[in-house]
């Protein structure tokens, strides 16, 4: 069996973070592994604390995973300290981790910064260039290219610069602010893919960014190329949001296992 493994925080809700990713690579036939950054308090109506992971204990959930159980892909999600990317990139790097996949939660949609500037700093110098693809949002976007981004022509030109500075691939997620859910994917020498998405109308959403990262990283797991796994993952996003599961009072969950069946799921 493929393995992959998730890099991030806990959602208790079960909707984000490490949960979603798990959910998310079991659902696309890869074994899921777990190194965990911060502990969360929160549901589908916001985040109550959070606990952060010692840079020691992350070093050492890191060393624990690749020496006994290497795997074939890896997800990084949300780390809010320049210790905790730093312990990340190091071990990465020594381990000559593959098929990494950077989901950079530094903005939300909101515009709301989610990491300190110097966490971000130290996210741009060590960890982004180790990607084989990152996946920022609009706002993470015009952070890392330094450019204002209004147009599907502007994701063109942030995607490319991007791409130049870090030496990585990027898929420019455009939905939210810009189109119907059309990202784009920026490679070195091949340049635009636009992958077409249609607006699913479910308000519920919560974790579709961990859910894509974890999906493409699952299909790199596999042996597919970096095109194919976008495709396979934007479909199986999209099954997810479609199925409309409806759980909590505020932008509740997708249903990960919306494509399992067997005697154990079947009524």
């Amino acid at each position: 069996m493929y393995t992959a493994l998730t890099i991030a925080g806990s959602d208790s809700s079960g909707g984000a973070g490490i949960q979603a990713d798990i959910k998310t690579m079991t659902a696309n036939g890869v074994y899921a592994m777990s190194a965990i950054t911060a502990l969360t308090a929160q549901n589908t109506t916001g985040v109550t604390s959070i606990m952060e992971a010692t840079p020691q204990f992350l070093a050492e959930e890191l060393d624990c995973i690749f020496t006994d159980i290497y795997p074939d892909a890896i997800k990084t999600g949300m780390v809010s300290s320049s210790e905790l990317i730093e312990v990340i990139a190091d071990k990465l790097t020594g381990y000559q981790a593959k098929n990494i996949v950077v989901d950079p939660v530094m903005v939300a949609t909101s515009g709301a910064r989610l990491i300190s500037e110097d966490a971000i700093s130290t996210l741009k110098s060590k960890l982004l260039p180790l990607a084989k693809v990152i996946t920022p949002n609009i706002p993470e976007a015009e952070v890392l290219s330094e450019m204002q981004i209004k147009s599907e022509a502007d994701m063109e030109k942030a995607a490319e610069i991007i791409c130049n500075r870090l030496g990585c691939s990027v898929l420019l997620k455009g939905g939210h602010q810009l189109n119907d859910a059309n990202d784009l994917l920026w490679q070195k020498n091949e340049q635009a893919t636009w992958f077409m998405g249609k607006r699913i109308d479910n308000p519920n959403t919560h974790g579709t960014g961990c859910t894509l990262s974890s999906a493409i990283a699952s299909n790199l797991a596999k042996g597919y190329d970096l095109k194919t796994s976008v495709k396979y993952a934007k479909n199986y996003i999209s099954g997810a949001l479609a199925a409309g599961l409806n759980l909590g009072k505020g932008s509740g969950p997708m249903n990960h296992a919306f494509a399992i069946k067997g005697e154990y799921i079947d009524e």
